[in-house]
C-alpha cells in the first residue's frame, strides 16, 4: 500500500522562508506526476506547483518566482523551498503523486504566514 508522508510546515513570518517534503513509502516507482496543492479556509483546494518524470514544471501564478518544486527519484521525495512568503499562502498544503493511473494524497501540513 503506497502513503506519502509530509514534513516542514510551521508557522513562519512574512518574508521567510520553509520547505516541505513529500516521500512515498510502499511499492511504488518512476512516479509521473509529483505536485503540490493547497487548500485555505473557506476555498478550494488549489494547485501550486507540479513536476513531471520530463522534467517540466507548472506553477500557480501566484507563486512564480517565489517557490521551487523538486523531486529525487531515487527517494521517491518531491521538495517544495516555499520563499518570501506571504500571509495569503497561509493554507494547509498537500501533497499529490500520479503513478499507474492512480492518484495519491498526503495527510496536509500545516503552512502558516504572519504578518
Amino acid at each position: 500500500q503506497v502513503q506519502l508522508v509530509e514534513s516542514g510546515g510551521g508557522l513562519v513570518q512574512a518574508g521567510g522562508s520553509l520547505r516541505l517534503s513529500c516521500a512515498a513509502s510502499g511499492s511504488i516507482f518512476r512516479i509521473n506526476v509529483m505536485g503540490w496543492y493547497r487548500q485555505a479556509p473557506g476555498k478550494q483546494r488549489e494547485l501550486v506547483a507540479a513536476i513531471i518524470s520530463t522534467g517540466s514544471l507548472n506553477y500557480a501564478d501566484s507563486v512564480k518566482g517565489r517557490f521551487t518544486i523538486s523531486r529525487d527519484n531515487a527517494k521517491n521525495t518531491v521538495y517544495l523551498q516555499m520563499n518570501s512568503l506571504k500571509p495569503e499562502d497561509t493554507a494547509v498544503y498537500y501533497c499529490n503523486f500520479e503513478w499507474m493511473g492512480h492518484v495519491y494524497w498526503g495527510q496536509g501540513t500545516q503552512v502558516t504566514v504572519s504578518s
